[in-house]
């Protein structure tokens, strides 16, 4: 199963006020269901209880729930890059990728694999989730 990391600030939260993000759940529901799903973001180091606690205050029992059951911890350092086995088929949704892992992706021949997200745009999750949709059905074909 094709591996997805995922951030939380942009990405599963708003970055200004914070809140949900227009259509997490159901992100949520569809990636935790087709893609083996690590969290990429600073509020896990390698604990998963401090991720869980951070995203209580914003999302419903139920997406929480899913992503506990669901999303295994990752660890790194300075880069999240890090993190992610390149050779391995693998997304990353990210709103904020610094130019050092842009890099590193290029240099990989993997930087198709980083989504980044901008939560301006309307309905960018949805359009997140289309694409992922789509890497699915090519996936598929092959």
């Amino acid at each position: 199963m094709t591996k997805l990391y995922l951030d939380i600030d942009g990405v599963l939260l708003t970055a200004k006020h914070t809140q949900a993000a227009p259509g997490v759940a159901e992100l949520v529901d569809f990636v935790t269901k087709y893609f083996d799903c690590y969290w990429l973001t600073t509020h896990c180091k390698g604990d998963q209880a401090t991720t869980i606690r951070y995203l209580a205050s914003y999302l419903s029992p139920s997406t929480l729930a899913q992503l506990d059951h669901a999303v295994q911890p990752t660890n790194w350092d300075a880069l999240k890059t890090e993190a992610i086995n390149l050779a391995e088929e693998f997304y990353w949704l990210e709103d904020r990728p610094f130019q050092a892992e842009i890099a590193q992706l290029e240099a990989a021949g993997v930087a198709n694999r980083l989504l980044v997200v901008n939560l301006d745009v309307p309905q960018a999750l949805s359009l997140i989730q289309a694409t992922l949709q789509q890497v699915l059905s090519n996936e598929k074909s092959h």
